[in-house]
């Protein structure tokens, strides 16, 4: 079904993504690619034309703007999506295409024409013929993840600025960074945005509301071994390549990484491994809904690096754990007001909410934990973080006049 939305969003995803901004964990700067700025900036004049006020980029990469309200009396809610597209595949040079009308057919890509996308390759799928599918060209993920998120947000802030005599509280938006590295969320952000609770549009499928997210940290195992000539090494050499690939055997077991893991189990996962034979460092997460299991995953991380450092004398292995993110359900259990709100909403539209845990994290998660309650609501997105991702415009669209309808049902 058509709606007024849906070129505008189709217009706005098509050039967002086009806009390179891969985030880089190994940086430190804030953002940590100086090229998520040039979306910001972006967005920051689209935001100027269309009239929010309040228009804020922050010295930490996040971009603010506000709506202002028409009816004082309604509590102030935020919107929030990240910029930044995932490190993990390629997200340079995306060249977004559009479907009009998906008529069932194979999506083949005119860059890698190998890649097949049909009901087979994405089930969802099968639930969209009809609707303005947009892909990226074969080498590249879409980037969707999340600027359907931003799209959806901007186009709901244009509606409510553009037509009179709407009836709502103040609404804030939040556009981040580094959200794929775990670390959308700086500590200012909660002070700056000024809500009283708040959505990130970061969520798949239609009907999808989500108050659980893993709890999450991170790992870095750092091994020095001792360097020796290869051709005089007997008794000398400890290759730091054989102690990380003991660490590593120790974790694979069945049912403990991700491969092997699915609904409520935790996982550990080997991410990357820099280095050498004389010194390699091991970079893992660590995931779990509790906080008991996500304790356990640090444990045995720690057990089979002391354990190597035993099985190779002379080696050194350190073994450094972080904190990234926690489940939102901790909070959100304690006030479901936003959640409750969401679900009416979606009633509204004849939508049947669906929640699931995420096994994933949000920048929700932390702003949660911070103390803005903050569920995921569904854009559309599917297939993220690889070739064959994918949005429906219509999911968009409906999407959009979910966070109408709450933004109503709120003043109200």
């Amino acid at each position: 079904m058509s709606s007024p939305f849906d070129r505008a969003l189709e217009t706005r995803l098509m050039a967002y993504c086009a806009i390179d901004s891969q985030s880089d964990e190994h940086s430190p700067s804030k953002p940590s690619t100086a090229i998520q700025l040039d979306v910001q900036r972006h967005l920051k004049a689209e935001l100027e034309k269309i009239g929010a006020s309040d228009i804020e980029l922050t010295s930490y990469g996040a971009l603010l703007a506000t709506v202002p309200a028409t009816d004082a009396s309604a509590p102030t809610i935020g919107f929030c999506a990240h910029v930044d597209t995932a490190p993990q595949f390629n997200a340079t040079g995306v060249k977004p295409r559009v479907y009009p009308a998906w008529d069932g057919s194979d999506i083949t890509y005119p860059d890698n024409p190998d890649l097949v996308l049909n009901t087979t390759t994405s089930a969802y799928l099968a639930e969209r013929k009809g609707d303005d599918i947009i892909t990226a060209s074969g080498l590249t993920l879409l980037g969707a993840d999340d600027k359907a998120g931003v799209a959806i947000i901007m186009t709901m802030a244009e509606h409510l600025l553009t037509t009179p005599g709407l009836k709502h509280g103040k609404v804030r938006l939040a556009f981040t960074p580094d959200e794929e590295i775990g670390r959308g969320v700086d500590a200012q952000l909660p002070a700056d945005f000024g809500v009283d609770f708040a959505y990130t549009l970061d969520g798949a499928k239609r009907g999808t509301m989500e108050y659980e997210t893993f709890s999450a940290d991170g790992g870095v195992v750092t091994i020095s071994g001792v360097s020796a000539h290869p051709g005089y090494a007997k008794d000398k050499m400890v290759n730091a390549l054989h102690v990380a690939a003991a660490i590593v055997t120790a974790l694979d077991e069945n049912g403990t990484t991700p491969e092997t893991t699915d609904g409520s189990d935790g996982f550990t996962h080997v991410y990357a491994q820099e280095g050498g034979s004389s010194e390699t460092t091991l970079r893992f997460i660590l995931r779990d809904f509790e906080m008991d299991g996500l304790e356990a995953c640090g444990a045995r991380l720690k057990a089979a690096c002391s354990k190597a450092e035993v099985d190779f004398p002379g080696a050194k292995v350190t073994c450094e754990i972080s904190k990234q993110y926690r489940n939102m359900r901790y909070w959100l259990e304690d006030d479901m007001t936003p959640v409750d709100l969401a679900r009416d909403a979606m009633r509204d539209l004849g939508m049947e909410p669906y929640s699931a845990a995420i096994r994933g994290g949000t920048d929700g998660s932390r702003l949660t934990e911070l103390g803005v309650p903050c569920p995921n609501l569904f854009t559309g997105m599917m297939e993220i973080h690889g070739p064959l991702e994918w949005i429906s415009v219509q999911d968009m669209a409906l999407s959009t006049r979910l966070l109408l309808t709450l933004i109503n049902r709120a003043a109200d």
